[in-house]
């Protein structure tokens, strides 16, 4: 697994300041790629990080690398535990609810738009998103805005600001266990 494309994608993350991200790599050995995350799961699991496939297929993967504890505090959200139970999750546990989003993204035509709060989207986007279908937001950045523009667009901001220095800090040597902050 490409550690460069971990720190373009998943930046935020690693620094503590966003929930989660899901991205997808090149996958030509499947035995390998969970080695891998086995590999960064040991190394980054103290830090409260965690990294588990959501799909893979011949060749790619779609991979969740999230904090366990900022997951467990957003689905407490009255929002997003109804946004939940309407889509079939039983509750807010947060492993059960990794299962059931796993299940949705592998027996599931359609694209379960409820992962935004598996991302740490604020949960009226979530719910804006999935009412209008993607329609009439207020502005669009990392996720499609329905609710408070301002605080989303501090929100991008921040994001774009940290992987900017975080790819400039791995391109001068720090390695993803490093730059990982400890929450």
């Amino acid at each position: 697994m490409c550690e460069r494309v971990i720190i373009e994608q998943c930046s935020p993350t690693l620094a503590g300041i966003k929930t989660a991200n899901l991205f997808s790599c090149k996958c030509d050995d499947k035995n390998k790629l969970l080695n891998d995350i086995r590999n960064y799961n040991r190394n980054l699991s103290s830090k409260g990080v965690l990294m588990i496939p959501i799909k893979i297929d011949s060749s790619k993967a779609l991979i969740y690398l999230y904090r366990p504890s900022k997951l467990e505090k957003d689905l407490t959200d009255k929002t997003a535990l109804n946004l939940l139970k309407e889509h079939g999750y039983s509750d807010g546990n947060p492993n059960k609810c990794i299962c059931r989003l796993i299940n949705r993204f592998k027996n599931y035509e359609q694209f379960p738009h409820e992962v935004g709060l598996f991302l740490g989207y604020p949960p009226e986007d979530v719910k804006g998103f999935i009412e209008n279908n993607a329609k009439c937001s207020k502005c669009v950045g990392c996720w499609k805005v329905y609710g408070d523009e301002e605080k989303a667009k501090k929100c991008f901001e921040n994001y774009k600001k940290c992987t900017r220095i975080y790819k400039e800090l791995y391109l001068k040597g720090k390695t993803i266990e490093r730059l990982t902050v400890a929450v």
